[in-house]
């Protein structure tokens, strides 16, 4: 009742409303100011301090001091001036020390700086009252004093820990109610008993009405100021959104803002990943939409779903940056939001082109070794494994027919079909080209001739194409594991191995491996590596077999001969190794090796006779071929006119234009250019039209064939008289009888080359005698020049 009395007759109600007033005004200011302070950046928060300890010290002084004003005690009443502006300063340094401790982001750290602002209040209020000064006797009551500091406490506790929650009332009210508690229990606490009556009422009255206002008017210019310094900050928050909402907008990924768990803004980009609108979007929490994650963090990149209207979850990759550096609530989280579904698209598509061959869809190679490997992993397994090496037999000739385009959609439609026709545990792939492997779990080998047959019906029958109707066949190698062999890439060695001796075989399309298959395999490999090696340590050499005139018996040149002996004596023919050579490409160093050799050594001779070397069909395609002639020419110093080069009609017909070309090219050198082997070849007429040949070698064949019936005669004759008629002198190989020499001197043959006239020797010394008994004198060839 003390409370109320003091309230209601000790005071001028017209001025306590005044206060209040002041009180509302201030605590709205302060509770701004605080949170401002709570959200400032490192170097901005001992300024919005300052403006907060002024704004909360002016709110608790010229509440305190209006409602002094409006005590009446019946005395006349004066207030020290020292003590007055104590008060203020105690007012705002407590203010600032509460609001300091109160923004912090520890434990309980809003309810100390509340506590702290409570006892703020009871300082300023009793500093202030010792500056009240009566002409009169002043009690007090403890029990009122501890009333008014516990209320001051409380209600700054309460007030500062629901200011750190959403809303603005909750705060405000509870600092007013801690003020005003403070205040006017403390009031009740005092009762003055004055010693003289007041004796003009209305005069103090009036002038305590003045200094009420004169009060509150320092007090609100001192709120102003921060009123003030709040509108330009907000202001300028304003123009930093309107610059952010500006930012987010240009951004193709979804962006919010998001404040204490709400959203703030979001660009249209999110508001379409979500499927709402952007307006409905504002004010709701975002984690309504983003599924958290305990990797969500500030700086990093996280994958995360969203669930959009409707409840279609979306995947999405989710950035998140705090805006003001500081771990604190009222920190903008800004989200950018990245929808993955079409990186995820192409990464399984990346996925599965690298697992999956591009054209056909079928099981790459990765995929075929990875299953492969699988299969046979365990060693104890009593079931074997079928390796299918698959090669398709004439399906360059439908590139080379239709075109490449009809070949893809070929081979697209052959593995649709073996894709169709496997069976659980069956596993089919394309490895490149017109090359397929199967792998098939069996008991027996011949297990995997039930998939072999279902494949080549998936081969061959026909396709129809935009024009036409064509088909393939197959050819099939079939190794097993472990069988065959235990390690995967001996497995696929041998299934190509297989596969190679199926195509090659006329009688049958699929063929089982065979360990003699691998051992003729070793020995080509064996083979090809000693050739290197006799190309690196001599080993070759070169044998020379004269040619000669039949009429005269003159020497008109040597062929040159390759051999191979190696270091053990053991002599290899050219017919074994040359072939090999072609297959490998040492024919082209091995070619040259030759070409310098014998223009080197023809060159030291005494007598300028021509030479023979050969041309393989690999060195006559090789474009550097005439520059190679030209250097070796000059290098050795032989004339150009001295050497023949002899080359297969086979040769040329595989691309008649080009070698047609690089022959005109060597001719211009001035080398001659002869046709060897000639009637075992195409022996088409169009072959010596198409170029000027200096010689015709008729094939040493005939010769053998000459005693065996007329057939023979009759092409030697025809061959004859055809060089005769375009003015090409022939050459015949391979005369070992006297019989034979004889028939073509007949004949009208122009040159010979065999044993009668000598078997190949290293050297050319000792050729002209024997050639001279054989062709002058029909005596037989001497027994020493074997």
């Amino acid at each position: 009742m003390r409370f109320l009395t003091c309230l209601t007759d000790d005071h001028n109600l017209w001025l306590v409303g005044l206060a209040a007033g002041l009180c509302l005004v201030g605590s709205i200011i302060t509770f701004r100011l605080y949170r401002r302070l709570r959200a400032a950046e490192k170097g901005t928060r001992l300024a919005w301090a300052f403006m907060g300890a002024v704004a909360t010290g002016a709110t608790i002084w010229c509440t305190h001091f209006v409602a002094m004003i409006a005590y009446e005690p019946g005395a006349a009443i004066r207030y020290e001036p020292v003590l007055t502006g104590v008060s203020l300063g105690v007012a705002i340094a407590g203010s600032a020390l509460a609001l300091w401790v109160a923004s912090r982001t520890l434990r309980f750290s809003a309810e100390i700086g509340g506590v702290l602002f409570g006892l703020t209040v009871v300082a300023m209020h009793y500093t202030g009252m010792a500056a009240f000064a009566t002409d009169a006797v002043i009690h007090w009551s403890a029990a009122y004093i501890a009333a008014s500091i516990l209320g001051a406490v409380v209600f700054g506790a309460l007030a500062f820990n629901r200011a750190r929650r959403p809303g603005q009332i909750a705060p405000v009210a509870l600092m007013v109610l801690g003020i005003v508690a403070l205040h006017f229990t403390g009031m009740a606490a005092m009762t003055v008993i004055p010693l003289s009556p007041l004796v003009d009422a209305v005069a103090a009255d009036s002038a305590n009405v003045i200094m009420a206002f004169a009060v509150s008017a320092v007090g609100l210019m001192m709120l102003g100021t921060g009123v003030a310094s709040h509108a330009l900050d907000m202001q300028s928050r304003l123009q930093a959104k309107a610059r952010l909402d500006h930012l987010i907008e240009g951004s193709v990924d979804g962006m919010v803002v998001e404040q204490d768990g709400l959203i703030l803004a979001a660009n249209a980009a999110f508001a379409e990943l979500s499927g709402m609108d952007r307006n409905a979007l504002v004010g709701e929490p975002l984690s309504r939409w983003i599924v958290q994650t305990a990797d969500l963090t500030v700086g990093g990149l996280t994958q995360s779903r969203l669930v959009a209207a409707g409840g279609t979850e979306i995947p999405v990759e989710i950035a998140v940056r705090r805006d003001g550096g500081h771990a604190v609530e009222a920190d903008l989280m800004i989200y950018a939001v990245r929808d993955l579904r079409t990186r995820l698209a192409q990464e399984r598509r990346i996925a599965h082109l690298a697992r999956n061959d591009s054209l056909t869809g079928l099981p790459n190679r990765s995929s075929f070794l990875e299953w492969l490997t699988r299969q046979t992993a365990d060693d104890s397994a009593a079931t074997r494994v079928a390796l299918l090496a698959i090669d398709l037999d004439r399906f360059k000739e439908v590139n080379d027919v239709h075109g490449h385009a009809a070949g893809d959609q070929l081979l697209i439609r052959i593995a649709e079909r073996m894709k169709a026709s496997l069976r659980p545990g069956e596993f089919v792939a394309r490895l490149g080209g017109d090359e397929f492997v199967a792998v098939v779990a069996v008991e027996q080998r011949e297990d995997a001739l039930g998939l072999v047959d279902r494949l080549r019906q998936a081969v061959i029958a026909p396709v129809m194409l935009e024009h036409a109707e064509v088909a393939c066949g197959l050819s099939v190698g079939v190794a097993v594991w472990p069988d065959d062999a235990r390690d995967i890439s001996a497995l696929i060695n041998d299934a190509d191995l297989a596969m190679y001796r199926a195509k090659a075989s006329l009688g049958t399309d699929v063929c089982f491996y065979e360990e003699e298959m691998d051992e003729a395999v070793r020995n080509r490999r064996r083979m090809a590596q000693q050739m290197r090696e006799a190309l690196d340590q001599g080993q070759f050499s070169l044998n020379w077999q004269i040619q000669a005139a039949v009429d005269t018996g003159e020497i008109t040149g040597y062929e040159v001969l390759l051999r191979w002996i190696q270091p053990d004596g053991t002599f290899i023919s050219p017919a074994d190794f040359i072939p090999l050579a072609e297959e490998n490409g040492l024919i082209l160093p091995i070619g040259e090796w030759v070409l310098r050799t014998a223009c080197a050594e023809a060159a030291a001779w005494a007598e300028p006779h021509k030479i023979a070397v050969n041309l393989s069909p690999v060195q006559l395609g090789h474009v550097d071929l005439p520059r190679l002639v030209h250097q070796i020419l000059i290098e050795t110093g032989l004339p150009a006119a001295r050497l023949e080069l002899e080359i297969t009609e086979t040769a040329m017909i595989t691309d008649m234009e080009r070698t047609t070309h690089v022959l005109r090219q060597l001719k211009l050198l001035g080398v001659s250019i002869a046709m060897d082997d000639f009637g075992t070849g195409y022996s088409s007429l169009s072959t010596l039209r198409a170029f000027p040949f200096d010689k015709i070698k008729l094939d040493r064949s005939f010769m053998s064939e000459l005693d065996g019936g007329p057939q023979s005669a009759a092409i030697i004759r025809a061959v004859l008289a055809l060089g005769e008629s375009l003015a090409i002198p022939v050459l015949a190989e391979g005369v070992e009888t006297l019989e034979q020499l004889t028939f073509l001197r007949d004949q009208g043959c122009d040159e010979v080359q065999g044993y009668l006239l000598g078997r190949p020797q290293k050297t050319a010394e000792g050729h002209i005698q024997q050639a001279a008994r054989v062709l002058w004198d029909g005596a037989p060839p001497l027994e020493d020049a074997a």
